[in-house]
């Protein structure tokens, strides 16, 4: 579904060298947030050019780089993509515009969650789905088991335009790593971009893995006992070291193989 994009750049002459612009750290997430959008379109996971992900650039500043709207999330390189602040103001002009409704949901969570450093959220079918489902992400694999005990809801209020509805959705959100906007999709952050990604990957899984059992019919589903989600979220509680590292590591491996064109 379109959504609006209505923060525009500043009309001057773009930056011609983003790279020689920017911070060593700033450039390095630019690569990576880069790359996650490269790994979201080749798992399928993008919109065409709608939905975001987003990274806060490390230091004092909430800014943070979103895509530059009307792209394919392909088609994203470390230089293109867009720095805003927590208004939404361009602070950087690569040229593009933002969409608002990635504004205003990004925005929301890297204002109010410190530990928040990367934000993920994706339409994909088998998140709408489960996002429509009364009962939400049902603890039926192992994979579920380990996002259940960090998950949140947020009921749907319409496309995300209104900045009042920012109050809510981070309230709803609280601590946990994992949101289901109902009737819209999914959300993940991360204390870095490779554990963002790493937990969509296990949220995407298991919400496809459910829509496949209820395939037999909510009666027929074998509901594992209390003790076992319990066990489940014991074991996957997030450590003081974040998850997503080796995984990521060897994602960006594979993403060189095919293309590395994101680090531009």
């Amino acid at each position: 579904m379109a959504e609006i994009a209505s923060k525009r750049p500043s009309g001057k002459t773009p930056v011609a060298n983003v790279r020689a612009s920017v911070s060593p750290i700033e450039w390095e997430t630019r690569v990576n947030l880069a790359a996650c959008y490269r790994l979201v379109a080749m798992h399928g996971w993008d919109d065409l050019i709608f939905t975001h992900l987003s990274a806060r650039i490390p230091g004092p500043d909430h800014h943070f780089l979103i895509n530059p709207f009307g792209l394919l999330f392909e088609e994203v390189t470390a230089s293109n993509l867009v720095k805003i602040d927590l208004e939404g103001n361009i602070l950087l002009d690569t040229g593009y515009s933002i969409n608002n409704a990635g504004f205003v949901i990004h925005g929301a969570v890297h204002e109010a969650r410190d530990d928040a450093m990367a934000v993920l959220h994706t339409h994909t079918e088998a998140g709408m789905a489960v996002a429509a489902q009364k009962w939400g992400l049902l603890p039926l694999s192992q994979t579920a088991m380990s996002i259940t005990h960090s998950l949140s809801y947020h009921d749907y209020e319409g496309i995300a335009l209104d900045m009042d509805e920012r109050v809510r959705l981070v309230a709803d959100l609280g601590d946990t790593d994992f949101m289901i906007l109902r009737n819209h999709g999914l959300l993940t952050v991360g204390r870095t971009i490779g554990e963002a990604f790493s937990r969509m990957f296990f949220f995407e899984k298991a919400c496809t893995a459910q829509i496949g059992a209820l395939s037999a019919g909510y009666d027929n589903l074998n509901m594992p006992s209390a003790q076992s989600e319990a066990t489940v979220a014991k074991q996957t509680t997030r450590h003081d070291r974040p998850t997503g590292g080796p995984e990521w590591a060897a994602m960006l491996r594979k993403l060189d193989r095919i293309d590395s064109g994101y680090r531009q």
